[in-house]
């Protein structure tokens, strides 16, 4: 198997005003795993908070806990990480249900944002017919870039895949919202991943792909075609944005700077 080996520099800055005090659940480690390696890393937070880092047991991504007096509040993460991703098999089969591992099974099940349920008819009527694959999970890739506008301010926190087919517009979330979706109606199955990536427009963010699991492996795709699924350096991947949102906020905050930048490293 052929790996890409890419080298990426990671600078994240967080600024917020808070009225009050008010707590966080941050998700910006890179995550140490899976394809990837950490190789040095420091975050600082500014003014000093009471703060610690917990794994999660299931994938292993890393949470950061913050509680935070009224003012401001100022994150600065920097990490330089390594990613070994295997080359796409274009063969890639898709596997019957019942040849799949038990822990798969959950990412064939609708979820809060992901209503594989709800579009089923629309996905076998435009999907169901394809030959079973990697193939098809492009093709629903395909349809999503041609059929769906990215345009920023088009969706929030609650948007859901049914509402993106419906409106037919979204931001990068709702890309891999709607393609997982009908990866899952397909009895494909898939989940969200996120993570820092380079792309020119729009201004830094981070950034949501989806991963479909085909061939005996998770593949990593991205509907908008911002940024080459090679380029991602995750953070965390889960069932929807439920699981890997980059800040949760317990209280009252508003957000001053989100400014996550990575770079390639050249060898």
């Amino acid at each position: 198997m052929t790996l890409r080996r890419q080298t990426f520099d990671i600078d994240c800055r967080l600024d917020y005003e808070l009225p009050a005090p008010a707590d966080f659940l941050f998700q910006i480690h890179a995550l140490q795993g899976l394809d990837q390696t950490v190789q040095a890393e420091s975050l600082q937070i500014t003014p000093t908070a009471r703060q610690h880092v917990f794994v999660d047991p299931v994938i292993g991504q890393r949470l950061l806990r913050v509680q935070a007096v009224a003012g401001t509040l100022s994150l600065h993460y920097r990490a330089r990480v390594r990613v070994e991703r295997l080359l796409r098999n274009p063969r890639a089969v898709e596997h019957p249900i019942a040849d799949l591992p038990d822990e798969l099974l959950p990412n064939l099940m609708p979820t809060r944002y992901c209503e594989s349920d709800l579009l089923a008819p629309a996905a076998l009527k435009l999907f169901g017919q394809l030959k079973p694959g990697i193939s098809r999970v492009l093709a629903v890739c395909d349809w999503i870039h041609r059929n769906v506008e990215y345009r920023i301010g088009t969706s929030t926190s609650t948007t859901t895949a049914r509402d993106v087919f419906v409106q037919r517009a979204g931001v990068c979330r709702d890309f891999a919202h709607l393609a997982l979706t009908f990866c899952r109606a397909l009895n494909i199955p898939a989940r969200l991943a996120v993570g820092y990536a380079r792309f020119d427009t729009p201004p830094p963010d981070f950034h949501a792909m989806f991963e479909a699991y085909v061939g005996g492996r998770w593949e990593l795709f991205d509907p908008t075609r911002m940024t080459s699924p090679y380029d991602l350096v995750r953070i965390a991947v889960g069932h929807d944005a439920k699981d890997v949102a980059f800040a949760t906020i317990f209280g009252a905050a508003s957000s001053k700077q989100i400014l996550p930048c990575v770079e390639k490293v050249r060898a």
